[in-house]
């Protein structure tokens, strides 16, 4: 049995852009299980930490841990083997817009297993239907879908290879109020019957509040404060306080 606790150790993290400093120094782990809210204020870094856990950018220096693998100079086939394992919904989707859903679920089992095409399709819908979407949608093309739907359609395709973790950026960004709070609640539910590990990065203050379990705050090019979202939203950092202005603290 695996006894493996931290999942991902990300340790002395710099990222530049250009001239522009985005990291100096980050240091943080995500526990196997929990939820990891990721938030700050614009501009502060959160979906190029991201996008870095992704290996989509190449951090300046530091480290990535993700299943004790230091992946910031992997060999690209011992990088995709560790990349096979998480999935990504990323913040408008990407969806192909060619496509139907189905055919959007389908693909990455197509393009990544030898299963037959009657099992791909099988494992497809069965992904579909765990995450909410009626029957019917499968046949439609993303442009067919609401906002909502549209999301647990890129949710099913994120998660339908079985991933261990699942990185999301900003998944309630064009959503109502409704539909966004039943997608956190759907999140909790994959947490939950997957034994996922999730990366949330958002601003969302009810995502925060609702479905993490701890929260890092980004500024200043730094982590600011890592705790349960109850404890942050009292930290007395000016940041931290303007950030969370006017959210409701029980």
């Amino acid at each position: 049995m695996n006894t493996q606790i931290n999942i991902i150790e990300v340790n002395k993290l710099r990222t530049e852009l250009g001239n522009q400093l985005i990291h100096d120094g980050i240091n943080f782990s995500v526990e196997r299980g929990e939820v990891f809210g990721i938030a700050g204020g614009s501009g502060s870094g959160k979906t190029t930490l991201l996008r870095a856990m992704l290996m989509l950018l190449r951090p300046t220096s530091g480290s990535i841990q993700i299943f004790n693998r230091e992946i910031t100079d992997a060999h690209p086939h011992e990088l995709l083997a560790v990349q096979r394992r998480w999935g990504v919904l990323f913040q408008q989707n990407a969806l192909f817009s060619s496509l139907t859903v189905l055919e959007n679920v389908m693909f990455p089992l197509k393009e990544f297993t030898r299963l037959d095409d009657a099992t791909i399709r099988e494992l497809a819908l069965l992904t579909i239907a765990l995450v909410g979407l009626p029957m019917e949608a499968v046949i439609k093309y993303p442009s067919q879908l609401s906002g909502g739907m549209q999301k647990r359609a890129a949710l099913a395709r994120a998660i339908v290879l079985a991933p261990e973790i699942l990185f999301l950026d900003e998944p309630t960004a064009g959503l109502d109020p409704h539909s966004a709070a039943e997608l956190g609640q759907l999140i909790l539910k994959l947490r939950s019957t997957m034994g996922l590990t999730i990366v949330l990065v958002t601003h969302d203050l009810d995502m925060l509040w609702h479905v993490t379990d701890r929260v890092a705050f980004l500024g200043e090019s730094k982590i600011l404060c890592i705790d349960p979202i109850k404890k942050l939203v009292e930290n007395p950092h000016p940041l931290i306080q303007e950030f969370f202005d006017g959210v409701w603290k029980q």
